[in-house]
């Protein structure tokens, strides 16, 4: 998995075109998940999020998903988790402290947020990470959140 999880940061321009795409896909399908309920297309949304984002990200399902921010490169990979940036136990030459055969995520974060059209996003500063929302899909944390602030004009729904 480590050698696909290089990959996809080698490849977030393509990563971050086709999580665009998707990204309108998942908003267009709102009025279904309404229909069906949110609550009940959890588990498989949920199913299918987790293989994709693991065989591509090794995705550790924290619920609130920053790939588009941090150059494909999951940041809850850290052995530490740190969702902000770097520890002060990255070694010279790119490596993780914790696990000297691992690259530090952050440096690959780096380095596919400079591959990305817009990788400003690298820049911003996350919050904590809400312990219940491991577990949980981010895919329709999206939509709800972007339902929630008006996107739709369905708010409250």
């Amino acid at each position: 998995m480590y050698a696909l999880r290089q990959w996809s940061v080698r490849n977030a321009r393509v990563l971050e075109w086709v999580y665009e795409y998707f990204e309108g896909f998942m908003m267009a399908l709102h009025p279904l998940w309404i229909l069906i309920g949110y609550d009940r297309i959890e588990g498989p949304i949920r199913a299918t999020e987790r293989r994709v984002k693991a065989a591509l990200f090794d995705c550790q399902m924290c619920g609130y998903c920053v790939l588009s921010q941090t150059g494909m490169s999951c940041p809850m990979n850290c052995p530490k988790e740190l969702r902000n940036g770097p520890c002060g136990g990255v070694r010279e030459n790119g490596f993780c402290e914790v696990k000297p055969q691992m690259r530090c995520v952050w440096v690959d974060a780096w380095e596919g947020s400079g591959r990305m059209r817009d990788g400003s996003g690298i820049q911003r500063v996350q919050p904590p990470l809400a312990q219940g929302l491991r577990g949980r899909s981010a895919w329709l944390r999206e939509v709800r959140e972007k339902r929630d602030l008006g996107f739709f004009g369905t708010a409250g729904q």
